[in-house]
């Protein structure tokens, strides 16, 4: 009756043995580290781990191991943060800009636990800090890049109403249009101010023979650009983010050009900090093919409206500033490799209007050149510049001796969105616990003397089996915290709010249990009729409860965002855990205790009290006999 079968025995041993060793990890703590990785397609070996060694020990630091990995070179050190930032910088300046170095923190839990990837749960800034960022968004490039692509739409306009003009380039934030004709210039100045209100388009100075107009955005028009550069660029930095695995991240405005982004409990900040820093913004531009033009560049006369760059091959190619299409058209990137030659490519798509204007330029312009720009971390380089052979649309691909790890990582950034403007770091600095030290260690006693208190009260009111109770509601924390830590989810103060919560609820459960025995006694049941009606008894209430406060917390979960969503998260769980708990590892452990009896006389359940009795007479003893109970009943 009241006796598991063998492989439910073992089973539930195998998951307490589980629980126990994925909850472990967290009672470890955590040490200041620095984070090494490579910007693009630098080497980390053990070559460069011997370097880095090398120079920790010339300057004097001890440090408590290090490690490499496919994720980069991590350092572990015995210090305060604010302590390290002399050695950061000193590796930054020793290792150059290939490498990014980047402030840590890593669990000092042996190696053989991480080897079955039993890992800490992630802490939230509130509870363990985290790193953080203050990213300052270049306006004055925001502008200049929003005449640059007015002067591309400008060209389209003037060309669809068949105006003929003499050349429309960027000069600072505003667009230069040059005619041969004054009509010309009458019509266009006529057309552009129709076409877009927030321009002012006036006459500007002469150029000789040429006619000119000047278009400059509104002053409504530039705070509008400049506070929509910040929203896009936040909404990219979300994404990168998103797509490399932080868990809850911070990413808000501070002012009026300066992003904040604080990421709680990284894994691998260096390539984290590489993608917030990069801009990676795409552009397609035509190649100036003039006679003469690339000669005259490469001995340094670089005609008007070109640059001179070089392709990944090395060969020269002079570029016009004019561009076809930016980052903005394109909607997705993807690393693949080329059919024949199997070299690594980024298959790209744009949208309608992107593939329009390609389709238009590469119909009017085949067998001419065409550069693939990227622009990252403010330096432009030419990827490839084929050329056109055929009109192309909403696809095309980007190649150009580029490595694997190179093309998933720029087209990770150039999925993620391209920047309004560029950004560049200009504060990296470590988080503290927001809420203090005093409200951290609050936090982690409340749990702590809320078990004692529970586990203190079960035990004397019902004995040993609130004993039994007690050890169940530790196993229930135990698959809690190794649940958390099997998901990697970041526990914050809400969270370890609804711990605390989980075990008030859970012990309701026990209660329930040992009441419904209680119960069966007072009703003349024998021992082993009583502990095997009671669990089953209290099984329905305990569903019934449960999944009404699960309900609540799934619509918290749906419904809410941040902080609320964390306690939600680890309420529900902590009631799938309690449900468990209270139920099959409480009814294993008794049927331990108790099952192995074939004629069970008595069960220690603390005092049944019986009301029909006197008050002096008003219970059995405390270790009830079955011969007392009918007794009872009888009387």
């Amino acid at each position: 009756m009241n006796r598991y079968p063998l492989w439910k025995n073992i089973l539930l041993l195998l998951v307490v043995a589980i629980a126990f060793f994925y909850s472990l990890p967290n009672f470890f703590p955590q040490v200041p580290a620095l984070q090494i990785g490579a910007t693009k397609n630098a080497a980390i070996d053990a070559a460069l781990l011997a370097r880095v060694e090398n120079a920790l020990t010339d300057a004097k630091l001890p440090t408590l191991g290090s490690q490499l990995d496919e994720k980069g070179i991590a350092i572990k050190f015995n210090r305060d943060f604010e302590k390290l930032n002399d050695t950061q910088a000193m590796l930054q300046k020793k290792l150059g800009d290939q490498y990014t170095v980047a402030l840590n923190s890593l669990s000092t839990s042996p190696a053989w636990l991480n080897s079955i990837h039993a890992l800490p749960m992630y802490l939230g800034l509130d509870l363990r800090g985290g790193v953080h960022f203050l990213m300052q968004v270049d306006m004055k490039g925001a502008l200049e890049k929003n005449a640059e692509r007015y002067a591309a739409d400008t060209r389209s306009l003037l060309r669809d109403k068949k105006i003929q003009y003499a050349g429309a380039s960027r000069e600072g934030q505003n667009v230069l249009v040059r005619f041969r004709e004054a009509a010309d210039r009458d019509a266009a100045k006529k057309e552009l101010e129709s076409a877009n209100q927030d321009v002012i388009v006036s006459n500007g100075p002469d150029q000789g023979d040429l006619r000119t107009l000047n278009i400059a955005l509104k002053e409504e028009a530039k705070k509008k650009i400049q506070d929509g550069a910040v929203q896009q660029n936040m909404l990219v930095l979300r994404n990168r983010v998103n797509a490399s695995g932080v868990a809850e991240p911070i990413i808000q405005q501070q002012g009026a050009d300066r992003i904040v982004v604080q990421l709680p409990g990284v894994d691998d900040p260096a390539t984290i900090k590489d993608r917030l820093a990069a801009t990676a913004t795409l552009d397609l531009r035509p190649v100036n093919d003039d006679p003469g033009a690339l000669e005259a560049a490469i001995a340094g006369n670089v005609p008007f409206g070109s640059e001179l760059f070089e392709e990944r091959d090395g060969r020269p190619v002079l570029v016009r500033k004019s561009v076809i299409l930016t980052g903005e058209r394109i909607t997705d990137a993807q690393p693949a490799f080329e059919n024949q030659s199997n070299q690594p490519i980024i298959r790209v798509q744009t949208d309608s209007a992107g593939g329009r204007i390609l389709r238009d330029y590469t119909r009017e312009n085949i067998k001419k050149r065409m550069a693939i720009m990227l622009t990252d971390n403010k330096k432009t380089e030419c990827l490839l510049a084929p050329v056109i052979q055929d009109e192309l649309s909403t696809n095309f691909q980007i190649s150009g001796r580029m490595t694997t790890k190179e093309t998933n990582q720029l087209s990770l950034l150039i999925r993620a969105g391209s920047l309004a403007a560029p950004m560049e770091i200009i504060e990296e600095r470590t988080v503290g616990p927001s809420l203090g030290k005093e409200n951290i260690d609050a936090g982690f006693k409340s749990v702590t003397y809320g078990l004692i208190a529970l586990a203190a009260f079960i035990c004397v009111y019902y004995l040993l089996m609130g004993v039994i109770s007690t050890v169940a509601l530790v196993v229930n924390l135990m698959l809690l915290v190794a649940v958390l830590s099997m998901i990697q989810a970041t526990l914050t103060l809400p969270g370890m709010a609804a711990i605390a919560l989980t075990l008030g609820m859970a012990i309701d459960a026990n209660v329930l249990i040992n009441e419904r025995i209680r119960e069966e006694l007072r009703g003349g049941a024998k021992p082993q009729e009583a502990i095997n009606t009671g669990f089953e008894r209290a099984w329905g209430t305990i569903l019934d409860s449960n999944v009404t406060t699960l309900i609540a917390g799934v619509a918290l979960l749906v419904f809410g965002s941040g902080p609320v969503r964390g306690f939600a998260v680890v309420h529900c769980l902590g009631i799938l855990t309690s449900m468990f708990s209270a139920v099959f590892v409480a009814r294993g452990i008794v049927n331990f205790v108790y099952g192995r009896s074939k004629k069970l006389d008595k069960i220690s359940i603390g005092q049944i009290w019986k009301p029909a009795l006197a008050a002096g007479n008003a219970g059995t003893e405390i270790e009830t006999t079955t011969e007392t109970t009918t007794n009872a009943k009888g009387a």
